[in-house]
């Protein structure tokens, strides 16, 4: 396939897809997934990844495990709840090279809630921005 058309297929996909994307986003942002709470949205996620066919693999985090891999940060929260989840697409014919996204899905406190123009985790959509935690970082 010509460079060109694959651009323009591809940025058709985008087109075709977006509204979709965005309620999807909409619906992680509503989950309130601070550090050490993320378990219900990395569930959200695992689901979503099964249900576009993808194979999950879903593990919880075992600090002693890793505690003597190189690059290894103390930690001072508990794990305890912590998941991780990873989602692989075999392709028919896997010729090419692999592709890994990678982010996580934790955002920062919220802080007072009474300095707060709306729920913080109302995916609210003003002048064409998604507001919300989460809704900038790594959830979108």
């Amino acid at each position: 396939m010509p460079k060109r058309i694959a651009d323009e297929a591809i940025l058709s996909a985008v087109d075709d897809g977006f509204a979709r994307q965005v309620a999807f986003l909409q619906d992680l942002v509503r989950f309130p997934s601070q550090r050490g709470e993320e378990h219900p949205a990395q569930s959200f996620m695992a689901a979503a990844y099964e249900a576009d066919g993808y194979a999950v693999d879903m593990w919880r985090v075992d600090v002693d495990v890793i505690r003597d891999l190189p690059g290894f940060s103390p930690v001072a929260v508990s794990y305890d709840d912590a998941f991780n989840v990873v989602a692989t697409h075999t392709p028919r014919n896997a010729t090419g090279r692999s592709l890994i996204l990678n982010g996580h899905i934790d955002v920062v406190p919220t802080g007072p809630l009474d300095r707060w123009v709306r729920d913080p985790y109302d995916p609210a959509i003003e002048d064409g921005w998604m507001h919300g935690r989460g809704a900038g970082d790594m959830k979108a």
